[in-house]
């Protein structure tokens, strides 16, 4: 196999690769690339880590066609050490590999791509269109609740629930909850013409990576096709499949309290610039540990919000629209910042009941057929010092 590549294209192309190269494998295949070469100017690198995989088809000379296993993370360096603009990868029957620029050559030992583990079928019946903008922004604004490491293994993921014209994003773990739904122009694209309806579970570490792969570009649009085990994303020139998590997703609405006495309207950034201003002290380690709770002290129309520990301690008021009875309640601070964060509105309503039980966090205004909705445990304080 012999190959000629632009540097600066195939390092592109590499970076997106590598989310899906395993790292601590005892199969050595998983930690390459699997790279097919084919007249006249196509290559196809693929990685897959057993649990998800990359696949793109980039543009290369191809002087000998062959279909080898390089080691990812030294192929990937390589590229970015090389100085000249064109890259030349050779594989001979002995399985050694040499990477030359210029004057500069590397070599190091290729795989047979007989090893490389079976990618599932990458095409379904089943799929669907949407736009990259909307599929990126309500994972921004769930994906933080997603478990980690949770044993209720369906909870170390979001929940996809898609329909005709609606979208709905869910994660939860032991302490808080996201819920998005979106009324968004999506295209069936199934085979069988049936109406559009899937629910599945994307994994943690997909939903990470997939977050980095989507633009934020109004035009852009991503195709899903759906498996019983897999989901496959095609964006643009890359091809991201994985594993989805099997089970059935807990009955989020009951869980989230609907009929709360205290609702507060407030400014979002006011909000925010304060607990912020509380995490100097939440955040900070001290002997091993981390005080990472906060004070949220409602009087009337302010609301106080305070931390303190061995180092220093905080005090910020911020004005709000208050509707009940007056309440003191502590919190987890990163996670109410990053629960606030999550909401888009700039005006935001908090509803809650007491000291002990979930709140909601939901913008003053939802957009025409969609919704979104953050809820949050809060944490049992002894007193009020």
């Amino acid at each position: 196999m012999k190959i000629i590549f632009d540097r600066q294209k195939i390092s592109n192309d590499i970076a997106p690769l590598m989310c899906a190269v395993s790292g601590k494998a005892v199969l050595t295949a998983i930690e390459g690339i699997l790279i097919e070469a084919k007249k006249p100017d196509i290559c196809i690198m693929t990685t897959y880590d057993l649990e998800k995989g990359v696949k793109i088809t980039t543009e290369a000379t191809v002087i000998e066609e062959g279909t080898y296993i390089i080691n990812a993370q030294k192929f990937f360096q390589t590229m970015k050490v090389m100085n000249s603009d064109e890259i030349t990868l050779t594989v001979d029957s002995k399985l050694s590999a040499c990477i030359e620029s210029g004057k500069s050559s590397y070599k190091m030992s290729a795989l047979n791509a007989s090893d490389f583990p079976e990618i599932p079928k990458l095409k379904s019946s089943m799929s669907f269109t949407l736009k990259e903008s909307v599929l990126r922004e309500m994972l921004s604004q769930t994906m933080y609740a997603m478990g980690v490491n949770d044993q209720r293994g369906i909870l170390n993921g979001t929940y996809f629930v898609i329909r005709e014209e609606t979208m709905m994003l869910v994660s939860c773990d032991s302490f808080k909850l996201a819920k998005c739904v979106r009324k968004t122009e999506i295209e069936n694209k199934s085979d069988d013409g049936d109406r559009l309806s899937y629910n599945f579970i994307v994994p943690i570490k997909t939903v990470n990576e997939l977050y980095k792969l989507l633009s934020d570009d109004e035009d852009a649009v991503t195709r899903l096709y759906y498996t019983r085990k897999y989901i496959i994303f095609e964006i643009g020139d890359i091809i991201f499949f994985s594993r989805l998590i099997e089970g059935q997703y807990i009955d989020y609405d009951r869980i989230i309290v609907k009929n709360h006495s205290v609702k507060l309207t407030l400014n979002k950034s006011e909000l925010l610039a304060a607990l912020e201003r509380a995490a100097l002290v939440t955040e900070e380690r001290i002997a091993g540990n981390t005080r990472s709770h906060v004070r949220l002290d409602i009087n009337g129309h302010i609301m106080a919000i305070s931390a303190n520990s061995a180092i220093g301690s905080t005090y910020d008021e911020v004005d709000v629209i208050h509707d009940g009875g007056d309440m003191f309640i502590a919190f987890n601070n990163r996670y109410l910042i990053d629960s606030v964060r999550a909401c888009r509105s700039e005006r935001m309503v908090i509803s809650l009941s007491s000291a002990l039980t979930s709140i909601n966090i939901e913008p003053e205004e939802n957009e025409e057929g969609g919704e979104d909705i953050f809820m949050l445990l809060p944490i049992r304080m002894k007193d009020r010092v």
